[in-house]
């Protein structure tokens, strides 16, 4: 475990439970605009919020075990099975057929748009960094950029939300990027033997918690939103503008796209 003060528990934290929970709320209002039955959007909300709470959970035991800590003689994968694992099942869980047709609903892309808000505890790297703990070559691009996508989330939501894509998909392309090159930087100056970036301090504190649960489970969730809105924004046709729904983005705000 990484000796780091509470707030920074707390930023990250707060972005752990933050992306998730958003994402469940937007779940729901999505499915209700599908079909209005409220009841299943409870259920569906609830069993996602349910199955990431659990995930966080158990990684933040793993972390706390020491899975995911480095070493400078082999290689230890699991951190990178574990946000790949995760990754993949958030996107295996948009093929569920009530997901899908809750993802094709009216403002779905707005509500898969407004969890990226949370990333704005990116700052939580840079603030680590100042402590000692991390190294400026990650935890710069990291947080900054980390920090941008947070800031943008909300208006690129609001356009959507009005039937206006003007930058999503630059938004979802910078987003996934962002996250690439915070994990790949990560891994290169971590304490692994294939380490290519030989800098001081590593970013072994990524492998403690804290900050695991960062790349373990906020990542992976909030690139395979990327990826979804990606997908829809491709495939969904264009909707017409209208005039910008209420913060709540209900399931009868204007739609970013009709259905399919």
């Amino acid at each position: 475990m990484a000796d780091l003060p509470l707030y920074i528990w707390a930023l990250v934290l707060i972005g752990v439970i933050g992306i998730p929970a958003t994402t469940a709320i937007g779940l729901f209002g999505s499915t209700v605009a599908a079909d209005g039955n409220r009841r299943a959007a409870g259920i569906a909300a609830a069993c996602f919020a349910a199955i990431w709470a659990g995930w966080i959970v158990v990684s933040a035991f793993l972390a706390g075990d020491g899975a995911y800590h480095q070493s400078t003689s082999h290689n230890r994968p699991w951190i990178g099975v574990a946000a790949g694992g995760a990754l993949a099942a958030a996107l295996i869980g948009t093929t569920i057929p009530p997901v899908g047709q809750a993802l094709r609903s009216p403002g779905s892309l707005a509500r898969l748009t407004l969890p990226h808000t949370f990333r704005v505890v990116g700052a939580a790297f840079i603030t680590v960094m100042a402590l000692g703990k991390l190294p400026a070559a990650f935890a710069l691009p990291a947080g900054l950029g980390d920090i941008a996508i947070g800031i943008a989330a909300p208006f690129i939501a609001r356009r959507l939300a009005s039937g206006d894509r003007t930058g999503a998909t630059w938004f979802n392309i910078l987003g996934i990027l962002d996250l690439v090159v915070a994990v790949s930087i990560g891994f290169l100056a971590g304490l692994g033997p294939n380490r290519l970036l030989d800098i001081s301090p590593s970013t072994a504190a990524v492998a403690m918690l804290p900050l695991a649960l960062i790349p373990t489970t906020a990542v992976p969730l909030a690139v395979a939103l990327h990826i979804t809105s990606l997908i829809r924004l491709r495939t969904a046709p264009m909707g017409a503008p209208h005039t910008p729904a209420p913060a709540g983005l209900t399931a009868k705000e204007t739609p970013d796209a009709a259905h399919p």
